[in-house]
């Protein structure tokens, strides 16, 4: 008893210090709440428990379900074809530079998995610091487009590292098509039925809605969705982030709604998630042999590549915004320590690489957040 309530008292505690730690050391909260996770639990203040694995588990869904609703579909199919044709360009680029990488450098399949993964959750933290801009918007936009693909990625692989190569990852391949085809017929049906009924829509969520009745839908949405991925067997992130994604498009009245939301999840449930992730990192790792370089070959690798293949859209960016978006997608914290995690449980990473991804998804927070405001303050003194 006495355990479970030092491990109560130490997360709130944790929760409720670290914006400050983070606006001191002028930083996100994210990687502070992993490096206090880490540190406390070597002291010997967070352990393992069933209840707090399943809460950090929890908000590490709920984290994807808020990434979903940072994207509008309605905008996204607004976008013009060239733009789209040079996301596909942008993604296929990581897709080349990870698989030559992975085999020129012999680092094992799962690498080509890793290394071009995409995810807009800390994009939205940048979108706070620095407003509306051109390259904040196209980041959102294909970020959301890389991240379907990472999502999906990410549950392809996540079957056959469980099943291995056969009938069971032909069947999650399978199930994952028919349910993609499902969840787009659906979101056809609803969308041809709030044009010709808009008031469907002020029906669900109420603009006077005293029962919190937009809250009530939204978390609905997300356990049914989640539900059906566990039903069909598939990866409940993805699930969460399409349930993310309903509720921007078809409920655009309710602009405050993914605030709501957010405010919750990052005020209890996700850091959460990111405080359990540092207790799995023990802190004697870091004396390991060849760890320390090993983090930062992938950090690197990582936010090159993305740089490079942010160039693409140097005609509607220009060089330094193209750079700052490329950058902008070099922080996939959370799917790349879920991923990892999934590797190592798996037996596809040793707990050396296992370490050192989580060590590397701290080193491209910290760094390319200190690069962009660099570039962002350079270009701001060139253009006075």
């Amino acid at each position: 008893m006495s355990d479970t309530i030092v491990l109560i008292t130490t997360i709130s505690l944790i929760i409720i210090f670290s914006p400050f730690f983070a606006k001191k050391l002028n930083l996100p909260t994210t990687p502070i709440e992993i490096i206090f996770g880490s540190l406390l639990a070597y002291l010997g203040l967070l352990h393992d428990e069933h209840i707090f694995e399943l809460v950090a588990e929890f908000g590490f869904l709920y984290l994807m379900f808020i990434a979903g609703t940072e994207i509008n579909l309605t905008n996204v199919f607004k976008t013009p074809s060239h733009i789209v044709k040079k996301v596909i360009i942008y993604i296929i680029i990581l897709y080349a530079f990870s698989i030559f990488l992975s085999l020129y450098l012999n680092l094992g399949k799962i690498f080509m998995v890793l290394l071009p993964l995409i995810s807009v959750g800390l994009v939205a933290t940048l979108s706070k610091e620095y407003g509306k801009t051109p390259w904040l918007d196209l980041s959102m936009t294909s970020g959301g487009i890389g991240e379907v693909v990472s999502i999906a990625v990410l549950t392809i692989t996540s079957a056959g590292l469980q099943s291995g190569i056969g009938i069971g990852l032909f069947k999650t391949i399978l199930a994952l098509t028919l349910f993609l085809l499902f969840m787009f017929v659906l979101f056809r049906v609803f969308a041809i039925l709030t044009w010709w009924f808009p008031s469907i829509s002020t029906i669900l969520m109420p603009h006077e809605d005293k029962a919190e009745q937009d809250i009530r839908l939204s978390m609905g949405i997300f356990f049914l969705l989640v539900a059906s991925m566990l039903y069909l067997e598939l990866e409940l992130a993805f699930g969460a982030f399409l349930a993310g994604i309903f509720i921007p498009t078809f409920f655009p009245h309710k602009e405050d709604l993914p605030h709501k939301l957010e405010a919750f999840g990052f005020g209890f449930l996700v850091p959460i998630f990111f405080i359990y992730i540092g207790t799995t990192f023990n802190l004697d790792a870091l004396t390991i042999e060849g760890l320390i370089s090993k983090a930062l070959i992938i950090a690197v690798v990582m936010i090159v590549m993305r740089v490079i293949a942010s160039f693409v859209f140097t005609r509607e960016l220009g060089a330094i915004d193209s750079i700052l978006m490329g950058l902008s997608h070099s922080m996939p914290l959370t799917l790349l320590i879920a991923m990892a995690t999934l590797a190592y449980h798996a037996n596809s990473i040793d707990k050396l690489h296992y370490y050192a991804f989580i060590l590397a998804s701290l080193f491209q927070v910290i760094s390319v957040m200190v690069i962009i405001k660099f570039i962002n303050n350079y270009k701001e003194k060139n253009t006075l």
